[in-house]
């Protein structure tokens, strides 16, 4: 080891929860420091909501303005079976913070990052984590700084090289660091799939609704839009014959790019095709299209979310569709709970056993998200159509816990959690 550091929390990953974590727990007075493998922050993403439960979140923080000003507010949610619409929804949260908000994780990361180095802590890029060990009372992650290096004659290509092993002594280790979580598998921990995974075309355009998100459902498939900041708006359609492996579904930090393939933007006849298949009303909305890609999405749950020192959030512990936007909303409230009984343990007081009932809450949630246990009850009032798509809306709503009794509860669906 070449240089040591220590400090109360290491956040691995540098995504929208990692950086809620890292600065509740900084604003909390602990010293934290933040590692991603990543050389800079994502570029194009897939998340692109926030529920008012994250809005609100943010407005604890301070950032609420900042996050606002730069995106869109959305205030209903339209519910369609092709060119009908069944249902109109408005969005469940706390007081004063009941809308959705349009803002590319991009964006939010960047208002996330610039109020964290303010405070002083600046995310540590290209640091992967390389391992992490208890120590009595401590944890030891060794880290590997990595860099670019030039190779090749007749053909120039850089590759990543490990620079310098740093090791971080601290006291907890939180793992925000995605599906492919470094932090988990370092546990041991199973990310087992529940359920199939789905893939959906994104694809972004010009033209789009007014200051609502739609939710369109036919007999096979689930698809979303979504209006962005700039007046133009985000499709998911899912599709039922993917051609895209379970190998490929990676968050993209460019544009089309997933893993380590390339994919073409889906052409204008076909996303004109899905739209006129989909959502006929949209086809005369449907303007210039921006960029695009297949990609899968997987259902998935981690066995725990942690153990001790170590603890995971985010899609580090679960994965799930994109319409409703649940797992990073779910991953924001969840760094601001670990980070909350992390103060209570380090500067309360509080007992290890803390974190232990956060871990069990956390995945008994889950569990009902991705349709473990309990589901959506319909009764004699609910709409045919919703009764029907009761267990396909679930993942679909766009928001979590009591939230999410609420909005189910505007559909005439009781909520069950088995």
């Amino acid at each position: 080891m070449s240089s040591d550091s220590r400090t109360d929390v290491l956040v691995v990953g540098a995504g929208p929860t990692g950086l809620v974590a890292a600065l509740q727990l900084s604003q909390a007075g602990l010293a934290v420091e933040v590692i991603d493998e990543e050389w800079r922050p994502a570029g194009h993403s897939y998340a692109l909501a926030l529920h008012p439960r994250s809005v609100a979140l943010l407005d604890r923080l301070g950032l609420a303005g900042d996050a606002i000003g730069g995106g869109r507010r959305v205030d209903a949610v339209d519910l369609y079976h092709g060119g009908h619409l069944e249902a109109a929804l408005r969005p469940e949260g706390p007081e004063g913070f009941r809308f959705l908000l349009a803002l590319p994780q991009s964006a939010l990361e960047d208002v996330l990052a610039r109020r964290l180095a303010e405070r002083g802590v600046r995310v540590r890029w290209s640091h992967r984590l390389a391992g992490l060990e208890a120590d009595g009372g401590e944890v030891v992650a060794r880290v590997h700084r990595l860099e670019k290096e030039s190779a090749g004659y007749a053909v120039a290509h850089t590759e990543w090289v490990i620079d310098k092993e740093l090791a971080f002594r601290a006291a907890f280790a939180i793992g925000a660091d995605g599906h492919r979580s470094l932090v988990r598998r370092a546990l041991g921990t199973p990310f087992e799939e529940v359920s199939p995974s789905q893939v959906f075309a994104v694809v972004e355009c010009g033209g789009g609704p007014g200051d609502e998100m739609r939710l369109v459902l036919d007999e096979a498939t689930v698809n979303a839009l979504w209006p962005l900041p700039d007046g133009r708006a985000r499709w998911s359609f899912e599709l039922d014959d993917p051609g895209v492996g379970a190998e490929d579904r990676f968050k993209s930090r460019l544009t089309t790019r997933i893993g380590e393939r390339h994919f073409p933007h889906l052409d204008e006849a076909r996303v004109r095709a899905l739209v006129w298949d989909r959502a006929p009303w949209f086809e005369a909305q449907l303007g210039e299209l921006g960029w695009s890609a297949e990609v899968r999405f997987e259902r998935r749950l981690a066995s725990s979310f942690g153990r001790g020192r170590v603890w995971l959030a985010g899609d580090a512990a679960h994965l799930t569709g994109p319409a409703g936007m649940q797992s990073m909303n779910a991953g924001l409230d969840e760094a601001s709970d670990l980070a909350s009984r992390l103060v209570g343990v380090l500067r309360g007081g509080q007992a290890l056993a803390t974190l232990d009932s956060y871990g069990g809450e956390r995945r008994a949630a889950w569990e009902f998200l991705l349709g473990r246990r309990g589901g959506l009850r319909a009764d004699a009032r609910t709409l045919p159509f919703v009764a029907k798509n009761a267990a396909r809306l679930l993942p679909c709503l766009p928001a979590t816990g009591e939230d999410l009794v609420a909005l189910a509860g505007q559909l005439g669906l009781a909520v069950d959690r088995g």
